[in-house]
């Protein structure tokens, strides 16, 4: 790969999240791939909401919402929290804070031993937690009068959207800048593409980016409302011709960035390149604030394309904000399609689909989700499902648009060229961001196969712990299993240099993937060695 092929791009190399119905990254895709639906359809009985039950009893009453089950454990003493300080801290920032740092460890990094700056981009939803679980009546009155006192300043603190990318600096003691960003749905797509420009900039080394919506109470329906955002039945029908609206619900996703480069010499697992982004607004030009714009998201896609020294020729699949609604998915095909005609004039040739049509909506989180969902997809080589598409809707044009919905699971495999991927967000208010993303270099043979797999390799793995030492155990050995591929010394190197060490450690030799599960099940064949 020449130097002008690697300079101007940043590699993915590092990606956490938590999913309605996925806690990681893997249950994710292997939803995902099963073209599972992870939206909760609740009965009455459990609804948390304000609703009264004269309109929980109206026909447009729809008790349905992706929802985050464990939301409300936090290892605090892990993250320094006093008590009193988790307690008051808003989730979507300690949800967020365990991200970044999964972020981190998955790319092999420990950010006390990390040399250089890392920066962090961040946005969260609306803050729910303050009013639901820890004011007073009498103090959430004080707190919209402007009488707060500032005794109760903590309490302002770790809920604020201003603090969820300092918070995250100052915990994980990172020092590079630190921003929280704001667009509305397209908020952590924009951190992404904000973080991209930091690294070009060399303003930092590495940088996190993402978002987190989680809003309270959790389990509440929404009233539907013909022609409105939301669906009628609680399925998000995104491009099908009975599409009538969203499901919002509740997510975080993030990704730790760097130069490519830099990553490509320090040996970093790449698991995507991002070789362009472009960010507008639509302005004044469309018919009212809320609506999206088809000529500010064209302009973002054209530019992002140009940008990453492309055609739309070369691009085979699009991840869409694809909101099923009404209003939004026209324009947004609509878009796509005056930029892609600005260099090609071929049809049905590029495929498009949303991860909304597994798991809703997620506001604030959504584009880092999808940009997650995309990476996923190159590296298992094959695209998703859009599920219930079942006939297209006649206002999106695709019989002469470069598009067709991905309704099915369909292999995407290597080729010749690298395959690109374009990632679409959409914010009201009108801030539009898109992404072009190429597959991972791949790596030379020799260097890929790493030490002999017969030689004998040193693990080592440690945490606060008993508990978590055999939970940690139990993903190394199933890490291994899953993953066949992979160096017995790339990952021996890792954890030796890659981890924390905490108080509560495990060490073994052993030879051949075989070796190195059944020493990890098995405690009485390997040492504990003291802090």
């Amino acid at each position: 790969m020449s130097t002008e092929d690697v300079l101007p791009a940043i590699a993915v190399i590092g990606m956490a999240g938590r999913f309605p119905g996925a806690p990681t990254i893997e249950a994710f895709w292997d939803n995902l791939r099963r073209g599972v639906e992870s939206i909760t359809h609740f009965p009455p009985e459990e609804l948390e909401d304000a609703f009264g039950r004269s309109v929980q009893s109206q026909p447009g009453y729809v008790c349905a919402r992706s929802i985050l089950e464990g939301v409300e454990l936090f290892d605090a003493g892990f993250f320094n929290f006093l008590p009193r300080e988790a307690e008051l801290t808003d989730p979507q920032q300690k949800v967020f804070l365990e991200i970044a740092w999964e972020a981190l460890e998955s790319a092999g990094y420990d950010p006390a031993a990390f040399p250089g700056d890392i920066a962090v981009y961040a946005g969260s939803s609306i803050d729910t937690y303050l009013l639901y679980n820890v004011l007073s009546d009498r103090k959430r009155v004080e707190c919209f009068t402007g009488n707060y006192q500032v005794a109760e300043y903590p309490t302002l603190v770790g809920n604020g959207a201003d603090f969820i990318s300092t918070r995250t600096a100052y915990k994980l003691d990172l020092r590079g800048p630190a921003f929280t960003v704001q667009s509305a749905c397209s908020t952590s797509l924009l951190t992404v593409a904000e973080a991209c420009q930091c690294l070009l900039d060399y303003r930092a080394d590495m940088a996190i980016a993402g978002g987190v919506s989680i809003t309270f109470p959790q389990k509440r329906g929404y009233l539907y409302q013909e022609g409105g955002m939301v669906s009628p039945d609680g399925h998000c029908r995104s491009f099908d011709a009975d599409a009538a609206g969203t499901v919002f619900g509740s997510g975080a996703g993030a990704v730790l960035l760097k130069r490519l480069d830099a990553a490509l010499a320090d040996g970093d697992p790449i698991r995507a390149v991002i070789r362009g982004s472009a960010v507008n607004n639509d302005g004044a030009r469309k018919v009212g604030y809320t609506a999206p714009s088809s000529d500010g998201q064209a302009k973002a896609a054209a530019l992002a394309q140009a940008l990453a020294g492309v055609t739309a020729d070369a691009i085979s699949y699009i991840e869409c904000h694809g909101t099923a609604t009404p209003l939004g998915d026209p324009i947004e095909i609509s878009g796509l399609t005056k930029a892609f005609r600005a260099t090609t004039d071929r049809k049905g040739f590029c495929a498009i689909g949303t991860a909304k049509t597994n798991i809703g909506h997620l506001d604030i989180a959504s584009g880092a989700i999808a940009l997650i969902k995309t990476i996923l997809a190159l590296e298992h080589e094959s695209l998703p499902a859009t599920l219930h598409f079942k006939t297209p809707n006649p206002k999106l044009g695709l019989e002469d648009s470069p598009f067709f919905v991905n309704a099915e699971l369909k292999a995407w495999p290597r080729g010749e060229k690298p395959r690109i991927a374009g990632v679409n967000a959409a914010g009201v208010g009108g801030t539009n961001v898109h992404l072009i993303v190429e597959e991972a270099p791949l790596i030379p043979a020799a260097a890929a196969a790493g030490p002999d797999e017969d030689a004998a390799h040193l693990f080592v793995l440690s945490a606060r712990d008993d508990i978590a030492l055999a939970q940690a155990r139990g993903r190394l050995a199933a890490h291994i299993e899953t993953h066949p591929e992979q160096s017995l010394g790339d990952i021996a190197f890792t954890l030796q240099t890659g981890r924390r060490a905490f108080s509560q450690r495990f060490a073994f030799s052993a030879r051949g993937k075989r070796g190195v599960i059944e020493k990890l099940g098995g405690a009485g064949k390997s040492r504990r060695v003291p802090a």
